[in-house]
């Protein structure tokens, strides 16, 4: 018998993808950073993403204001990264029967306080017991047709930009996992995760794809290449990466091209762009789409293939 564990979340998610069969108000199933439905006027773009404790979050680290902000702003970033507006929130959550009341309406504090930024309601949800923490987030956002960006659109020829730097998850994750002192600010922001929202909003009528970065850059591309059937080349010596990053790989032993491509948690935009569209937008330009199918790394003069494709929930665990 075939475990999830053989497959990977991944190769889950494609086996469930194989047997589904969308309606025909759902422009955009299983597959993208959310779902399109089309009711009215603006197509509805819906996402959910759940958080497990000791899996996403740890109580030895996240506060739970953090936790709530984190839960909210991680699935804001999805609906971003659709070009999208979040408009209402459904929030389910499994508790212990032994956790403090005051731990839950510092959650939902957390949780509020990220829809006041974004002019969210949050609009119900459900609730039940559990032997540890679980969040579950169902996000709707509005988009016009013309500023709807997906996976799939990238072309041979376009140009990859990333509106920000990456490799902070892995090395503020890595921080706590080693008991590092210092670089408090490379872990509020590993603790803090913020959406691109405005930066989304702002470049979704001129890109041809956009994704955010969850499960590493090197993944995320990947994910782009597999959705619209092509490849791509990544210029090293182009990813942006913070000193105190690099400075927290050297302490460590680590590689800080490893946090940036297969770390995940940015939350960062990746997108593609026609040549034509360029001085349109902003951001760091990164690497090109190509014909072949592979995703590649260039350096030194050379392109090497990369294989590993950034994070598993099925095959990684970060806590334990």
């Amino acid at each position: 018998m075939t475990k999830i564990r053989d497959i990977g979340e991944f190769g889950l998610i494609e086996r469930i993808t194989r047997k589904s069969k969308d309606k025909n108000d759902v422009l955009v199933g299983i597959g993208d950073d959310a779902a399109v439905v089309k009711p009215g006027k603006h197509l509805q773009v819906l996402t959910t993403d759940c958080l497990v404790e000791e899996d996403h979050f740890t109580r030895r680290w996240f506060t739970p204001l953090q936790i709530g902000m984190k839960a909210i702003e991680i699935n804001v970033s999805d609906v971003a990264a659709m070009g999208a507006v979040p408009r209402y929130v459904l929030v389910s959550l499994g508790l212990p029967k032994n956790l403090d009341v005051k731990f839950v309406d510092e959650m939902y504090r957390g949780m509020r306080k990220v829809c006041d930024k974004y002019d969210i309601d949050i609009i119900g949800g459900n609730m039940t017991h559990s032997t540890q923490i679980f969040i579950s987030i169902t996000l709707l956002g509005e988009v016009e047709k013309k500023n709807l960006t997906l996976r799939s659109g990238a072309k041979p020829g376009d140009l990859i930009f990333i509106s920000g730097y990456v490799g902070n998850g892995r090395a503020g994750l890595r921080l706590f996992q080693e008991n590092v002192k210092g670089f408090n600010e490379v872990k509020k922001r590993y603790l803090e995760p913020k959406a691109k929202l405005k930066h989304a909003l702002k470049i979704a009528p001129f890109v041809n794809s956009m994704i955010d970065v969850s499960d590493g850059l090197a993944g995320d591309i990947g994910h782009i290449c597999e959705q619209s059937n092509c490849g791509a080349v990544i210029y090293k010596d182009k990813i942006p990466i913070k000193i105190e990053i690099r400075e927290v790989a050297r302490i460590l032993d680590e590689n800080e091209y490893d946090y940036a491509l297969f770390g995940g948690e940015d939350f960062e935009l990746v997108y593609t762009v026609s040549q034509d569209m360029v001085d349109k937008i902003d951001g760091f330009l990164i690497g090109e789409i190509t014909k072949d199918k592979a995703v590649k790394i260039f350096s030194d003069d050379k392109k090497q293939q990369i294989k590993n494709h950034g994070y598993d929930h099925f095959i990684n665990s970060i806590y334990v």
